[in-house]
């Protein structure tokens, strides 16, 4: 079953094959247990190297030696754990074009830095995230936003079951994988940390107020959250700001990205205590978000918020064919015109703003506003909004 489902994630193996064909070298960048390593053997099964696999890991001990007899596509998972591999991957694919590169990691802060210098130019990259609702269909959006997209998450057996892999897994990403990225911060100390994170879901962080809260500095928590950013489990949402007349919010927001971690974050066990929780509206708007920006194919640097200390705001904000779009989130029956949309659609001279709702029924608000369930939603390549 898991693996049916996985194989059906057409739209993510047709955008990495396009990348394939653009590029010598591809990466697919997303948090362990999401499916990456599966997605790339039905892309090819040519030659396929596991960087946390000892056997493999000791064959790169010479890996030009390994890798320039090879031709056809060749995988190499946990790209992370060597780095120093990005230099020698410029050498080979500009000396041998027979080759192509499918690189995985689940690391993006040193992936992107190593890959990004060495390899310019020549790599494309791919952010790979678990399930979203183009992958398990519109009857089952509730069950993706309690149990989250991690396919073992989504796929368990029941909920009990659901929950007891997400603790694991927070425990495995706690005490081994992140000790694996080289960094000596204490399982308990993070913990912590990303539990407190939790509470700060879908606001706008403020540092030095997290940081008395944790007893740290700001430059500190900063670390931290660059350590759960760069593993995938962190969405850090920057302000859109462009010398417009309003005084805008110059701080990100932040998100937990996986809705169903955020609940078990939140010590939250049964389908109904979500639906009486005060950070009910938070989780749904966190969930409808990671799903959007899926839907559009947003980059992370072509994601934006926009809010102004007067109390407009956008939750989501894009540029796409030279116009501005935005999406605002409402968890609610039936959204209303409101003075904050007003203003974001004049300020920002939006083409159009669409309110996405848990609702059934889409309906023209405005001219330029629309409110759309989120589970009507289609896929988008060309980053505007689809709906039926």
């Amino acid at each position: 079953m898991l693996a049916a489902m996985i194989m059906d994630r057409r739209h993510e193996l047709e955008n990495v094959k396009r990348l394939m064909k653009a590029f010598p070298v591809t990466a697919i960048l997303g948090p362990r247990q999401v499916g990456k390593t599966f997605l790339s053997k039905k892309i090819s099964t040519d030659h396929y190297f596991d960087l946390e696999n000892p056997r493999d890991l000791a064959a790169f001990d010479q890996p030009q030696l390994l890798l320039e007899k090879l031709t056809g596509t060749i995988v190499i998972d946990e790209v992370q754990r060597r780095p120093e591999l990005f230099s020698l991957l410029r050498v080979l694919v500009d000396n041998f074009s027979k080759q192509k590169y499918l690189i995985l990691g689940s690391a993006s802060g040193t992936l992107l830095r190593q890959s990004s210098e060495s390899l310019a130019g020549r790599i494309g990259y791919y952010y790979l995230s678990g399930f979203n609702l183009k992958d398990v269909g519109k009857a089952k959006m509730e069950k993706l936003w309690i149990r989250g997209g991690f396919p073992r998450s989504f796929l368990a057996s029941n909920l009990s079951a659901s929950q007891e892999w997400l603790d694991n897994y927070l425990t495995t990403f706690l005490e081994k994988d992140i000790p694996q990225l080289g960094i000596t911060i204490p399982a308990q100390t993070l913990r912590r940390f990303w539990i407190m994170i939790s509470h700060y879901h879908g606001q706008i962080v403020n540092f030095s107020e997290i940081g008395r809260s944790f007893g740290v500095s700001d430059m500190t928590i900063r670390k931290y959250m660059d350590i759960l950013e760069g593993a995938f489990m962190l969405r850090v949402l920057q302000p859109w700001y462009n010398n417009i007349g309003k005084r805008v919010v110059k701080r990100p927001k932040i998100y937990l990205r996986d809705s169903g971690l955020y609940h078990r974050l939140l010590s939250i066990g049964q389908e109904k205590e979500l639906l009486n929780h005060p950070k009910q509206g938070a989780s749904w708007e966190g969930f409808a978000l990671e799903n959007m920006i899926c839907f559009l194919c947003l980059k992370p640097q072509e994601a934006f918020f926009w809010s102004t200390h007067s109390g407009a705001e956008v939750d989501l904000f894009w540029q796409s064919k030279g116009k501005n779009w935005a999406v605002e989130f409402k968890y609610s029956d039936a959204p209303v015109l409101t003075k904050s949309m007003q203003s974001a659609v004049e300020t920002l001279e939006l083409s159009h703003l669409w309110v996405v709702y848990p609702g059934d029924k889409e309906y023209s608000i405005t001219a330029k506003v629309t409110a759309v369930p989120l589970q009507n939603i289609k896929f988008s390549q060309d980053k505007v909004l689809l709906y039926h």
